[in-house]
Parts: structure tokens; sequence; C-alpha cells
């Protein structure tokens, strides 16, 4: 059984998917990009706050799961440039314990949705 998950306070989808799907206790979020949930825009003045928007949808749609951050057990980042790593990182991280840090991989892309330079998704476990 599944349960969709959807939250005003993160960006609505731009395709026929949801934000997340709740299939017992595991939450599956989609990808989040930059687009700011309030004004539609998006936030694309530097890769750190790029990141901090894409963290921020993420954090949202957790919430609107009743999870934080210390329930995601794994990432999948791709970035449009690898050498944006570094700063996506620096941004990354404080969103998370060093020592319970979800697994993770990290994918440059020729392109993203929008042309952002950074999509995030998520599992998570309650």
């Amino acid at each position: 059984m599944k349960k969709i998950i959807q939250t005003p306070k993160a960006p609505a989808p731009i395709g026929p998917y949801n934000q997340a799907i709740l299939s017992g206790n595991t939450l599956y979020t989609s990808g989040q990009i930059a687009i700011n949930p309030t004004t539609g825009e998006l936030v694309l003045d530097n890769i750190k706050s790029e990141t901090k928007q894409v963290m921020e949808n993420m954090k949202a749609v957790l919430e609107a799961a009743n999870m934080t951050f210390d329930h995601v057990i794994k990432t999948s980042i791709f970035i449009s440039d690898m050498h944006n790593f570094s700063q996506i990182n620096d941004v990354y991280a404080t969103y998370f314990n060093e020592e319970t840090a979800p697994a993770r991989e990290t994918v440059e892309v020729a392109n993203l949705p929008k042309f952002v330079n950074v999509e995030i998704s998520m599992i998570a476990v309650k």
C-alpha cells in the first residue's frame, strides 16, 4: 500500500509524478530542484543558494511525511558540473550529522530539468 505525500511547502511536480511516496515505513522522494515554492521561480544566484533551496524543498517533503533528515538512509545527487561538487557538499553537509549521514552517490549528468545545476532525491525510513 502506498501513500502519496504532498506539501505546498515544496514545489508542485512539473510532470506526472508526486513529491514522494510512502510505502510502509519507507519514503521515496522525487528529485527536488531549486524552485522556490512560494514564487515558483528558480533560485540560481549561485550554486550554494541553489543547493540550499533544494535541501529546503527536501526538508519540506520529509516533514510532510513526519520525518527529518535523521531518517534519510540514501541520497542521490545529480549535478551538471563536477567542479561544483565541493560547494554543493558544503551546503549538503549542514543538513546531516557526519557520523550518521546516509549512503550517497553523486553523478555528473549532461542536463537536468529546467537546466538547473543540482537535483537531489532521497530514501528515508521511519
